[in-house]
């Protein structure tokens, strides 16, 4: 980017969507395409899955240590799911977006509720499967999880539909490309927003 077009504060853009819609893949070809985005690495009280680690897909810590992050305030935002905790480190968002650095996060719901109301001018985006048969599947053929579990995180999928409005924009993860092409688009089409962009002609003489 040229270094008079950079913008005076980062986007904070958060993602959400059921589990086993494929945000990481998503994610991950979102970041390859576009290394000037930072990707927030969330602390969870979860095990890790087989072939994830620690402080690259979460930050894993025990029950005791994230209950102490939020009685110091910590955290931007927090849900319990699944029986788990999630959370979003307040002080390092708050140093890239100000720093003129886009900041990703990948949280659920009840987080991305929280991120709106104290971060208003955040981009929230849902990503749902093609069809809710499909996002079944795909649960079922990552072969990591009961039956019984499956049918927890359908229901919970169901639920979190409830609260696709509350988001700017939605879109359908069928090939991992095109998705990240779409988030593509709609970060530089909110990248060109007159609030982003006016101080590239502040003290020009059209004004």
């Amino acid at each position: 980017m040229n270094p008079a077009q950079k913008k005076r504060r980062g986007q904070l853009i958060v993602l959400s969507g059921p589990s086993g819609v494929g945000k990481s893949t998503v994610i991950a070809e979102l970041l390859s395409l576009r290394d000037e985005i930072y990707f927030s690495v969330s602390y969870t009280t979860r095990e890790p899955r087989v072939g994830e680690e620690d402080g690259v897909n979460y930050n894993f810590v025990d029950r005791a240590a994230f209950e102490a992050m939020i009685q110091g305030g910590e955290l931007l935002e927090y849900a319990e799911y699944v029986n788990h905790y999630y959370g979003t480190s307040l002080r390092l968002i708050q140093e890239k977006l100000d720093r003129g650095i886009d900041v990703l996060l990948d949280i659920e719901v009840q987080g991305a509720s929280k991120v709106r109301k104290k971060c208003p001018d955040a981009i929230l985006i849902f990503i749902v499967p093609p069809s809710f048969e499909e996002l079944s599947r795909r649960l079922r053929g990552r072969q990591t999880d009961s039956e019984e579990v499956i049918a927890g995180r359908l229901a919970k999928a169901r639920e979190e539909y409830r609260h696709i409005r509350q988001y700017d924009y939605i879109v359908v993860n069928d090939k991992v490309s095109e998705a990240a092409g779409e988030i593509l688009a709609i970060l530089t089409a909110e990248s060109c927003k007159t609030e982003h962009r006016i101080h590239m002609i502040e003290g020009d003489n059209a004004l």
